[in-house]
């Protein structure tokens, strides 16, 4: 289980930063998530919706404590991301948008070496290893240096790492951007694992036809605020428009 409560994350900028963003933004702060709060309970999956910019990444590097929150707190599992870390991470698998893989080494390599991080023994991880690989078709590509895969098996080798200490919460940030289709149906057959094996998921994701055949909580994110958060059957019911895009408009007020 996640709980967010009040979170914040507000970025100093410097003058070069502040140029770049342009004319129009004249302070020396910039708040990428503002006062957001949200529970995500295990064995369901928590679909994060917003476009790009809307602080997605920002509130689930949060929870990952790749950063710390300005005001407010998060806990995975029972532990604090401030105050227990460590704990957070060996409980936590996060798979970013930017894969950032290690050219010269090999898929077996890579896992590996995520598993080695992570304290796993030798037979832990070739049971794992195998259930991984087979489920998201990794066999043939196994010793292959990651320079030489293809953006979908790029992506796999990442889905693969995060998963492969078998961590009781999993985020998955735009796990599908550039994705061919078969590609994208192993993914999200994999996610659907997760949440039978009842874990604590979240998907981010800024494709609202991503969320139908996954989401049964869901959280709608805009300019770093809140403007909906709760299950998915709600949002449909309650729906005042036509479609998800019509729909995500209207609450975040951007017709």
């Amino acid at each position: 289980m996640i709980k967010i409560n009040n979170v914040s994350k507000v970025f100093k900028l410097s003058r070069k930063q502040m140029k770049d963003i342009g004319d129009g933004f004249s302070s020396r702060n910039l708040t990428a998530v503002d006062d957001v709060s949200l529970e995500c309970k295990s064995g369901r999956i928590f679909c994060l919706l917003g476009p790009n910019g809307a602080g997605k990444t920002t509130l689930l590097r949060m929870i990952a404590t790749m950063l710390k929150p300005t005001q407010g707190t998060i806990s995975v599992n029972g532990f604090d991301t401030i105050k227990s870390p460590k704990s957070v991470r060996e409980n936590l698998g996060f798979m970013s948008n930017n894969t950032a893989l290690y050219d010269r080494l090999t898929t077996d390599e890579m896992v590996k070496y995520y598993a080695d991080l992570n304290g796993m023994t030798k037979d832990e991880f070739q049971t794992r290893k195998e259930e991984l690989f087979t489920l998201l078709d990794m066999h043939e590509f196994a010793s292959r240096r990651i320079a030489k895969l293809s953006s979908g098996m790029k992506q796999k080798v990442s889905i693969a790492r995060t998963m492969i200490h078998n961590p009781q919460v999993l985020i998955f940030d735009e796990p599908t951007t550039g994705l061919d289709v078969m590609t994208s149906r192993a993914i999200i057959q994999l996610i659907r694992n997760c949440k039978d094996d009842n874990k604590t998921v979240i998907l981010s994701t800024h494709r609202l036809g991503e969320i139908q055949p996954l989401c049964d909580d869901l959280a709608i994110i805009h300019k770093s605020k809140l403007f909906f958060n709760n299950t998915f059957d709600v949002f449909k019911n309650d729906m005042q428009t036509d479609s998800f895009e019509d729909e995500f408009i209207r609450l975040t007020g951007e017709e």
